[in-house]
């Protein structure tokens, strides 16, 4: 039985602005995309991939780099395999877009047209289709498409599109239904950032990769492209391989009762160095935090550090004992539990009885951080 290993990414955004972070990092960021088209080359190499299928939004605009065309069509040569563009909403194909001034090397094909074209690789056993975007916008370009099934040969297709939105999402609205009537055996997608994993319509197989890496704090976590194989017998398989040199995270810390930045240092991965935090503070405090001083402390742990306070004035938990209240009569209890506790993890106890027993008074949830016993 034979085989087909694809290599299946999309939505490398090349050249784009990094605007939230500062001007010397953010060409840096730019610099670092490029040589993830090396990266990309090295794996189709070492994986001896067969097929290499680039659906859309490899350019982020139409004022891209001469240096990222140079790079891309160096690296798209040293692929060693047909390669397969199918242009999005970010790089839409026309006259003028940098599509039409690069010279692609000769293993490269790229789709020009809204309308669904097809190219036979007969030594694969493959008919790749594909088409694409001739403007920013697009209305649904597989709809009413259906390819001829012939033994033997497997029918692949590459679109930029939006499986599951509305009928007028103008960024080409792709249905399950018009998967499974395609025809096809496996459609490689892109413009959705966040992975999809393996998925199935009818006979139909089809993923979207995601981003391969984040840009910013809306693409978080590990980003990664699709290996794909797909067997003559209809079966396919995706595993997934990180070429990404940084990462995204969102980090929330709460530092009620505690120094904030041994909070945030407790809750950090070992490794940071290279990746881009955003680190929000919450919880109560007695004083208001002094970012500054923070940052300072804390910037040579990341390629770039953000931090968010949103933390709140610290309630003086014991300001009402002795009120004529139900609160008051509560609280003068508790107080004098605390007052007279042997140490300091008794008193924590019994502070942290206070707080639940007021959350429960004011018929709130109170957020404590504690232990097992």
């Amino acid at each position: 039985m034979s085989t087909l290993k694809i290599l299946h990414t999309a939505d490398l955004h090349l050249d784009s602005a990094f605007e939230a972070l500062p001007a010397g990092k953010a060409q840096l960021r730019r610099t670092e995309q490029r040589e993830l088209l090396a990266r990309l080359a090295t794996l189709a190499r070492e994986e001896q991939v067969q097929l290499i299928l680039l659906a859309g939004d490899l350019l982020d605009s139409d004022t891209s780099y001469y240096e990222t065309g140079e790079e891309l069509c160096r690296c798209l040569a040293g692929m060693n395999a047909p390669v397969f563009i199918s242009p999005g909403n970010h790089d839409y194909y026309s006259p003028r877009s940098p599509w039409a001034r690069i010279k692609l090397p000769g293993n490269v094909h790229l789709f020009t047209e809204s309308a669904i074209r097809g190219l036979q690789f007969s030594t694969l056993g493959i008919r790749v289709y594909g088409a694409a975007f001739t403007e920013k916008r697009s209305g649904p370009l597989l709809q009413g498409f259906t390819a001829e099934r012939r033994p033997g040969m497997k029918n692949i297709l590459i679109l930029h599109g939006e499986v599951g939105a509305p009928a007028d999402s103008p960024y080409d609205p792709i249905t399950e239904a018009e998967l499974a009537a395609s025809g096809m055996d496996y459609v490689a997608l892109g413009h959705i950032h966040r992975a999809s994993g393996l998925r199935r319509a009818g006979d139909t197989w089809f993923s979207w990769p995601g981003c391969p890496e984040g840009r910013g704090f809306d693409e978080t976590g590990e980003k990664t492209v699709n290996l794909v194989t797909l067997s003559d017998d209809g079966h396919c398989a995706l595993e997934t391989r990180s070429i990404a040199q940084r990462r995204y995270e969102n980090l929330t810390v709460d530092v009620t009762g505690a120094d904030p930045l041994l909070a945030i240092h407790t809750l950090l991965p070992d490794e940071s160095v290279r990746d881009v935090y955003r680190i929000t503070l919450t919880g109560e405090v007695d004083e208001r935090l002094d970012l500054n001083r923070l940052h300072a402390n804390l910037a040579e742990l990341f390629f770039e550090l953000q931090l968010r306070d949103e933390t709140t004035p610290r309630r003086s938990l014991w300001e009402k004992a002795g009120d004529d209240t139900l609160r008051g009569l509560f609280l003068k209890k508790l107080k004098r539990e605390y007052d007279t506790a042997p140490d300091d993890t008794t008193r924590r106890a019994v502070e942290q009885a206070a707080r639940w027993g007021l959350a429960a008074l004011d018929n709130r949830e109170e957020a404590v951080r504690h232990e097992d016993p």
